[in-house]
């Protein structure tokens, strides 16, 4: 199965949010990392036929996906950024309604339902109203409704966002284990999120994709450009300040070790050290509030 864009663009006035994207995507998974306000939610949007776009346009296997119209949505699974569902019904009523809204069958929609939820870890909740649930219960109900048709396109838009660190994990064992024979695109601003389960990251920003690869091998365009230093922990914010830091640690001996992102050592202490796909996206997003705030949650 091949997904692709062609010169896909979308303008909102003069707003350029996607910005004459070309990409191909095959089985596996992907993981779409960005900023708030990349162009992510709007490229999710594009890709599951929910907006028009502006110019270019989406194949799958070679066919127009608007041409494909309702085959093309038959195949496809998705998981929005904000998920929402009726809190009275209980989570087994709840899939059998989305089933009849995707034209299963009442029979193979009971037996779909119940694979689901106990693939999910929700069977012992099925038959409770969803208002009582947690929202790392709700999330994985969303992802039961996405699986109902058994879709070939699986696309999440912020999954995780809101969890806490256990419901995430949780929540990335969950993709891993569905992702087999199947696109899947799993957008973020995490990057915690995709670098442990994605084959493929795609950094969004402004649009456009500027970066693509293995996430264990794209770290390698910084090598060199990211140091260690020690510094005592009274003056760790001021020092975390004056620098691009990804990431800081605090030692049984009163230090704390900043991690920088520089083209040149930044202090006399400073220790080269291999990149990781965090320090990768500070070098694209520096700058950014947004990403400075989020990357690292």
């Amino acid at each position: 199965m091949e997904l692709k864009t062609t010169g896909l663009t979308k303008k909102f006035g003069s707003k350029i949010a996607v910005n004459h994207l070309n990409i191909t995507l095959s089985n596996g998974v992907y993981g779409l990392l960005g900023a708030n306000g990349a162009g992510k939610t709007t490229l999710i949007r594009l890709l599951c036929s929910l907006q028009a776009p502006t110019s270019g346009k989406i194949v799958l296997n070679g066919k127009d996906i608007i041409a494909l119209d309702e085959t093309y949505r038959h195949l496809l699974g998705y998981l929005p950024q904000h998920f929402r569902c009726y809190p009275d019904f209980t989570a087994f009523d709840f899939l059998l309604y989305v089933s009849a809204l995707k034209g299963l069958s009442e029979k193979n929609a009971k037996k779909r339902a119940s694979a689901l939820l106990e693939a999910v870890g929700l069977s012992a909740e099925s038959r409770h109203k969803i208002k009582t649930f947690s929202g790392g219960m709700k999330q994985r109900l969303g992802v039961a409704q996405a699986m109902l048709n058994n879709p070939h396109i699986l696309i999440l838009d912020e999954p995780t966002a809101g969890l806490d660190p256990k419901e995430r994990i949780r929540f990335r064992n969950l993709i891993s284990a569905f992702a087999q024979n199947r696109i899947v695109i799993l957008s973020t601003h995490i990057v915690s999120d995709v670098e442990c389960i994605a084959e493929e990251i795609m950094m969004m920003k402004s649009g456009a994709i500027v970066r693509r690869g293995n996430p264990q091998e794209i770290p390698s365009e910084i090598d060199g450009q990211v140091w260690e230093c020690t510094v005592p922990t009274a003056h760790a914010k001021r020092y975390a300040a004056a620098f691009h830091t990804s990431n800081l640690r605090n030692t049984d001996r009163g230090e704390t070790v900043l991690r920088i992102l520089s083209d040149h050592p930044p202090m006399e202490n400073a220790v080269c050290v291999p990149p990781n796909l965090e320090d990768l996206y500070l070098f694209y997003f520096k700058g950014d509030p947004q990403s400075e705030k989020a990357h690292s949650i």
